[in-house]
């Protein structure tokens, strides 16, 4: 059964299942649906298109599926698609996608946005990801599975965050940054990679020395990114992890950190 404080605001169009928890002053619009076990703290307000899944978690002040304000959006049909088990703590705001991309910002599963964190229009965040207070992602950015982005990191609009990687406190990423690379500063720089993450993510002594080796390729030896990957082909049809990190920089459309 449903735990709404009758000081909650919620529209009569809103679904929400049987057992979601909604706290005093939050603001549930139209078009919103929100999965079992979900629970969403005081002073919240979920604007609609929006869909959220099982089991997330909805700290106080956050604002999930609001309007953009980029200049472009003109009132479109757009939507925000968040997972399951996800935490989203105080006062983070997440916006719709815009007509121009996708029409949808989409969050995974599992992923832990901290307090005052942005996600802009059109992102696409993947599984176990985080995002440490007051990092903003501007619009388009892409955000691959289990990397982390350290307090203060600012992400321009349309890169890509590859899986694994890392960012150090107050980074500025105007580049995309490969697959377990961690990076620092302003502007980014590549420092190292994620090592520590690996190896709490089970990642074998293996993988983690042929990655260690392919960054050096990358990173160290002077090599042109088309001379890299040709020397880390061998490397890549052996690990694929190095295949991950290789792909990573392929598919880059605006350059890589270095």
């Amino acid at each position: 059964m449903s735990e709404i404080d009758p000081r909650a605001i919620i529209d009569p169009s809103a679904r929400l299942a049987a057992d979601v928890v909604v706290g005093p002053w939050s603001i549930i619009g139209p078009d919103v649906e929100i999965g079992e076990g979900t629970v969403i703290g005081s002073h919240v307000v979920l604007k609609g298109p929006t869909r959220i899944g099982k089991q997330n978690r909805i700290f106080q002040f956050s604002t999930v599926g609001e309007d953009t304000p980029d200049l472009k959006y003109k009132g479109e049909p757009t939507r925000l698609v968040i997972g399951d088990h996800n935490v989203i703590r105080e006062g983070v705001t997440i916006h719709r996608g815009t007509v121009q991309d996708r029409s949808e910002t989409t969050i995974g599963d599992h992923n832990l946005i901290m307090a005052y964190a942005h996600i802009g229009h059109d992102c696409v965040i993947g599984n176990h990801c985080i995002l440490v207070n007051n990092t903003a992602l501007a619009g388009h950015v892409i955000m691959d599975d289990w990397a982390i982005l350290s307090g203060y990191t600012l992400v321009h609009q349309f890169c890509h965050i590859g899986a694994h990687s890392f960012s150090g406190m107050g980074t500025a990423i105007g580049k995309d940054v490969p697959a377990f690379v961690t990076v620092f500063g302003n502007p980014a720089e590549a420092r190292s990679m994620n090592f520590e993450g690996m190896r709490r993510r089970g990642f074998s002594d293996e993988a983690i020395q042929a990655l260690r080796r392919a960054y050096k390729v990358v990173y160290r030896q002077g090599l042109t990114v088309e001379q890299a990957m040709a020397e880390l082909s061998e490397p890549a049809a052996r690990h694929p992890e190095v295949a991950l990190f290789c792909d990573s920089i392929r598919h880059s459309t605006r350059g890589i950190t270095r």
